[in-house]
């Protein structure tokens, strides 16, 4: 097992910050990225890593960040476009929640790889791993946002790995169902309807695995050279279900959804 050069965006807390404890703990060196400087700090001190603090979804900040990690590893090996946003519920829906949602969830994908890819070759091989959803298979109830642009960051991935699979790009998808997190402790609070049934659903939907579980789910796929990491292995099932009978599925879907809003 070699060491790697590894940059973690999101890393300030949950899904992020397990894998930069795991990236660590498997002799890997890390960079950790997040736009919260106050709690990456600390994460950066605890564990005395380099991090930076920015905006890792515009096209100049993932340029700076990987010019970072270039000086302080002297190369990236592997990246995880973890960062993600669950910002907007309903058809209502602002312009400015549709931007930044395609922003973080999927065009900081488009932009890492765009950098990234060209350095990596079968002689000299690279990681991109992204955290998805379970959303980006099947869809989130009340948010259209990160439903959307979740199955995004699902499709470009599928794009990367048939396009440069095998050209020495592994590309591996995490899509969780139910993780506790920030972002998902969040949604208790919740009080728009909408953005309630988007927490709901996934609180319903199956077990709610811990940030650590989800790490070590998308660092076995990475090691086994598999595409999918589903830490909530059901998933499977009801993805080939939506892709076998798409009609039974929405119905089946109207009628989680009628049962999680009859008890609001």
């Amino acid at each position: 097992m070699s060491a790697r050069r590894t940059v973690v965006t999101g890393a300030a807390g949950g899904i992020g910050l397990a894998l930069v404890e795991a990236l660590i703990a498997r002799g890997d060196r890390v960079v950790a990225a997040d736009i919260d400087a106050e709690r990456l700090a600390e994460v950066g001190e605890r564990l005395n890593i380099p991090v930076w603090a920015g905006d890792v979804a515009s096209e100049s900040g993932v340029a700076d960040l990987i010019a970072f990690a270039d000086a302080q590893l002297g190369g990236v090996d592997a990246y995880f476009a973890n960062a993600g946003v669950f910002r907007g519920a309903g058809l209502q829906a602002s312009e400015d929640d549709w931007s930044l949602s395609l922003d973080v969830n999927l065009m900081a994908h488009v932009r890492a790889a765009k950098q990234l890819v060209s350095r990596w070759s079968p002689e000299s091989p690279g990681v991109f791993a992204v955290t998805a959803s379970a959303a980006g298979l099947l869809t989130q109830l009340g948010s259209p946002t990160y439903s959307a642009t979740k199955h995004a960051a699902v499709g470009f991935a599928e794009w990367l790995a048939a396009t440069y699979g095998d050209r020495g790009v592994h590309v591996s998808a995490l899509c969780p169902m139910g993780v506790a997190t920030p972002m998902a402790e969040a949604g208790e609070m919740a009080t728009d309807p909408d953005e309630r049934l988007g927490h709901l659903a996934v609180k319903n939907a199956g077990e709610v695995v811990t940030a650590t579980d989800a790490a070590a789910c998308l660092l076995a796929a990475i090691e086994a050279g598999t595409f999918l990491a589903l830490p909530h292995t059901q998933v499977a099932q009801m993805y080939l279900n939506r892709a076998t009978d798409t009609d039974r599925w929405l119905t089946g879907m109207q009628r989680f959804r009628a049962s999680i809003e009859a008890g609001f």
